[in-house]
């Protein structure tokens, strides 16, 4: 039996926190003197409730490996307290966590960052980029350590555990060792993630809204059929099948078609929603050659570009890629099979059938299997955000255009119910939505694709300015060659008419 979604309790989460926390301190010392902790190696002793710690340790300046010895960004890290835990809130569970404290120079904040996938691992990148800036940062393998989906299969709890009892886990445990270990609670509390970190950002926010002070939400990765519909459309039909070799093709007339309808030739498409571009007009005139496609193929790059629909009433099921993202469409095949980001989820969450064959996929049957409750326990698409946002939260939403693993309508809709049920005016000073034109899936692309989230969210949660616009930067070679200035969603960037069309400076914030 899967465990039952818990009640919001009476107290703020963070109020609930600072309990449990001196709950645990009490539990220690007989105090929460700030001073309890004297050492990293103390941690080791923490009692923490469904909770043991493995590791306490510190590790010096640049000394850090992780377990797989891959190499990275080490070297300028500072001195940290390295705390390991394995966490086991049901009898079925073995999440594994790490929280990594700042010797110096702590900014007194919390970041817990997120996952991508399936997960399976500790975030060590994004746990180097949070204590590199100063935070006390968190992350979660979400309760396995598999490639792909079949850990679940047969294991509902540690379904729950991946869906979100990992991410929530860790959280108020990371709150209790930061206390402990420097005597004083974090001021503030932040969620980082795009992707499945995108979509743990919801849960939590919808879930436990007294988390987090402020959430950052990239490219939510909630699941549907479309990996699956990816598969009919560019390998079922072996004559539809498109090469990645062509994939380029269309990208170029993608853009040739939709680049100016913006008033503006500079490479990207602003509004790819607005783009009305047939691959048809790359149809050979006869056979097939390396610059043209086929007329089947050129079915299948309409049903790439959707929307998805039921095949017998013709209902939208689900929205698929927009023009500009086709340079990244082999992301869902491989080997001329689909990858197994949905299909482990078809096997073993919906159809609980390990030897389930993609093939026989119905989407006008077995589409609505995936929208059963029980199998959208990892989705994370409530719009009901009124507790997050009556205790002050801010939730900053982005997208790229351009993605090519999860579709960029997904997030505009769901930006829209949260509109829709908090009011305009609520949402808009508590939830904004960012769209970056040419950007790929949580970074890279044709656009302009790094920014300071984590910057532009401090600004809002705790001097009370909401972003107006997020300068974003794109780079070749290492080296910035384009500024260009996302706005709030429905906003969109319009040049001033003068100036250096790769600065951002000569754009402003306009509705279309």
């Amino acid at each position: 039996m899967l465990t039952p979604r818990p009640p919001f309790d009476s107290l703020s989460g963070v109020e609930a926190s600072l309990k449990t926390t001196a709950l645990f301190l009490t539990a220690l010392c007989g105090s929460v003197a700030p001073a309890l902790a004297a050492s990293c190696e103390s941690l080791a002793a923490l009692a923490l409730p469904q909770a043991k710690i493995t590791m306490a340790q510190v590790v010096p300046a640049g000394a850090f490996q992780p377990p797989d010895r891959r190499p990275g960004p080490y070297r300028d890290l500072p001195e940290f307290c390295r705390v390991a835990a394995t966490l086991t809130p049901s009898s079925d569970s073995d999440i594994k966590a790490e929280f990594w404290l700042p010797v110096r120079d702590w900014n007194h904040k919390l970041q817990v960052v997120g996952n991508g996938g399936w997960a399976g691992t500790i975030s060590y990148p994004a746990l180097v980029a949070a204590v590199r800036a100063g935070y006390a940062a968190a992350s979660t393998d979400t309760g396995h350590s598999t490639p792909g989906g079949a850990f679940v299969y047969g294991h509902p709890e540690k379904l729950v555990d991946y869906s979100w009892r990992s991410e929530h886990e860790t959280t108020v445990k990371a709150k209790a060792i930061v206390a402990a270990f420097y005597g004083a609670a974090p001021h503030r509390s932040y969620w980082n993630g795009c992707s499945t970190g995108g979509r743990q950002a919801l849960k939590e926010a919808q879930m436990f809204p007294g988390d987090f002070d402020g959430i950052i939400a990239g490219a939510p990765g909630n699941r549907t059929a479309l990996s699956l519909w990816m598969a009919h459309a560019l390998l079922k039909d072996p004559a539809g099948y498109i090469p990645s070799e062509k994939y380029p093709l269309i990208h170029r007339a993608a853009i040739a078609a939709c680049d100016a309808s913006d008033g503006l030739k500079d490479g990207l498409i602003s509004d790819p929603t607005h783009c009305h571009f047939d691959p048809g007009v790359l149809q050979c005139k006869s056979g097939d050659a390396p610059d043209c496609l086929t007329a089947p193929q050129v079915a299948a790059a309409r049903l790439v570009y959707g929307p998805a629909r039921n095949p017998r009433t013709g209902q939208v099921l689900f929205g698929t890629f927009l023009p500009g993202s086709e340079l990244g469409w082999g992301a869902f095949i491989r080997n001329r099979q689909p990858t197994d980001l949905v299909t482990d989820q078809a096997k073993y969450v919906v159809f609980k059938d390990p030897n389930w064959d993609w093939r026989t996929f119905d989407f006008d049957k077995d589409n609505a299997r995936f929208n059963r409750p029980e199998n959208l326990i990892m989705n994370a698409t409530d719009p009901h955000l009124e507790k997050f946002v009556a205790h002050g939260g801010k939730l900053l939403l982005y997208h790229g255009w351009a993605d090519q693993m999860v579709p960029p309508t997904n997030t505009v809709h769901y930006f829209e119910s949260v509109e829709k049920t908090l009011g305009p005016a609520k949402t808009a000073d508590s939830v904004r939505l960012f769209m970056a034109p040419g950007m790929a899936h949580c970074g890279g692309g044709d656009g302009p694709n790094t920014f300071d989230k984590i910057g532009a969210l401090e600004r809002w949660v705790e001097q009370g300015q909401p972003p107006a616009s997020i300068v974003a930067s794109h780079s070749t070679a290492g080296k910035v060659d384009r500024t260009r200035p996302l706005c709030p969603f429905p906003q969109v960037a319009r040049y001033k008419g003068s100036g250096s069309i790769d600065d951002a400076a000569n754009f402003v914030c306009k509705l279309p």
